[in-house]
């Protein structure tokens, strides 16, 4: 049998042919008996994208799916995504169809490389200015989008992995760590707060973050009945969620912890029960009540004076006023007393979790019962936090040794 050759004589393979415009082209049927074609300008170029078909084939990739986007995956991903927390779920969503959809999201993902993420992640960046926390968020959702591509054999491997890495090492990021306030600054804080009329109502709420270490979303989501008063214990057992990014307006509900170490009790200090019973007292007197019912519930600890929760944005916005505000008194005085100011930084509710728990760590040798005070899943945390907090403690104890071992 004589088999056809190319307008130069080259013997061509089964499947093969010319077109008369010289273009050539390969035929060959899908698993499920469809006709599919390649085309290339050179013979070479032809044969190297048979190679290519032959090996996706062996190994099993579903090379009929050509057509198959990011966002089909994704779409896929969405679908049978089960047990997640609601919060979770549509933090997800919403970094992805915020800032992949419209970009990443329509690439075919079998012409997909790792240099294309790569450069879709410098896009991010240096176009769009978005930080790295934020990247790192993106990453998590596509990382799982990709997995579902490889598990149904769309690709080899995930095109995500080591990519976060690469982009951080490439612009020398560190991850930033949140700092507690020392010793005086916390003194200047809380000292401010209660001879200040204007936020002497916030010394309660401030009060009992630094007396409990608590992330913000716990201490708005508290509720009376898990304060145990007789016996001094605090029920930690749920977060307040305060915006939902489907609907890009702002409500509550809520969400249990993220893990089971999250759910835990927390011995009262006198302190924090006076501030309770502050708080208690002040919202009687200025005739506040619950005016809110989430998700069955209505005896919220902390309210603002319309009888609703608080919203974190709203704490956070507060803490800034009076850093700016005693500031500025502080450098009037300083100045008038001929002496250094002590000033406070920028900071936020989670930089007061991070207060009470170098506190704590400077009294406190267990690494276990810090653990499960902080509500950490994993003890490396607690072993971080406890390295930051006690290396002036560290510093001291040598300094104390000093003449007292016999070294020379």
């Amino acid at each position: 049998m004589q088999r056809r050759k190319d307008n130069a004589g080259r013997v061509l393979k089964d499947g093969e042919s010319q077109r008369k415009d010289g273009m050539y082209m390969y035929r060959w049927t899908t698993r499920d008996g469809k006709r599919q074609y390649l085309y290339s300008s050179t013979l070479l170029g032809l044969r190297e994208k048979e190679s290519k078909l032959q090996k996706d084939m062996s190994d099993g990739i579903r090379v009929e799916d050509k057509n198959v986007s990011v966002n089909d995956v994704y779409e896929l991903w969405k679908s049978n995504k089960k047990g997640l927390k609601k919060s979770t779920f549509g933090n997800y969503k919403y970094m992805y169809e915020q800032y992949v959809k419209d970009d990443l999201g329509e690439f075919k993902i079998q012409n997909l490389r790792k240099s294309d993420v790569v450069r879709f992640y410098n896009r991010l960046i240096d176009n769009r200015g978005l930080v790295i926390n934020t990247i790192e968020a993106i990453n998590t959702v596509l990382h799982q989008v990709f997995q579902v591509a490889v598990d149904d054999d769309y690709i080899r491997r995930n095109l995500v992995e080591g990519v976060l890495n690469e982009c951080k090492s490439a612009r020398n990021y560190a991850k930033p760590k949140r700092h507690a306030l020392t010793i005086p600054e916390q003194d200047a804080f809380i000292s401010y707060i209660r001879e200040t009329p204007e936020y002497h109502h916030w010394l309660p709420l401030f009060t009992f973050f630094l007396g409990t270490g608590c992330r913000v979303s716990e201490v708005v989501g508290l509720t009376w009945s898990n304060v145990d008063m007789e016996n001094n214990l605090i029920k930690i057992c749920q977060g307040m969620v305060s915006y939902d990014r489907d609907n890009k307006k702002t409500y509550h509900y809520l969400s249990l912890p993220k893990t089971e170490a999250g759910i835990r009790y927390i011995p009262m200090l006198k302190e924090v029960k006076k501030a309770l019973l502050d708080e208690k007292a002040y919202q009687e007197e200025v005739g506040i009540e619950c005016s809110v019912d989430i998700d069955g519930q209505s005896d919220f600890v902390f309210l603002n004076r319309f009888g609703n929760v608080h919203n974190p944005q709203t704490i956070n916005r507060t803490i800034k006023r009076i850093v700016l505000a005693y500031n500025k008194e502080e450098a009037e005085r300083a100045l008038k007393e001929d002496r250094e100011g002590v000033y406070l930084p920028n900071f936020s509710c989670h930089n007061l979790r991070h207060t009470f728990a170098t506190r704590f760590c400077e009294n406190e040798t267990n690494l276990k019962v810090i653990q499960t005070i902080l509500g950490h899943k994993d003890i490396q945390t607690t072993m971080d936090v406890y390295a930051e907090a006690t290396k002036d403690k560290l510093q001291e104890a040598f300094e104390n040794l000093d003449g007292k071992i016999r070294i020379s």
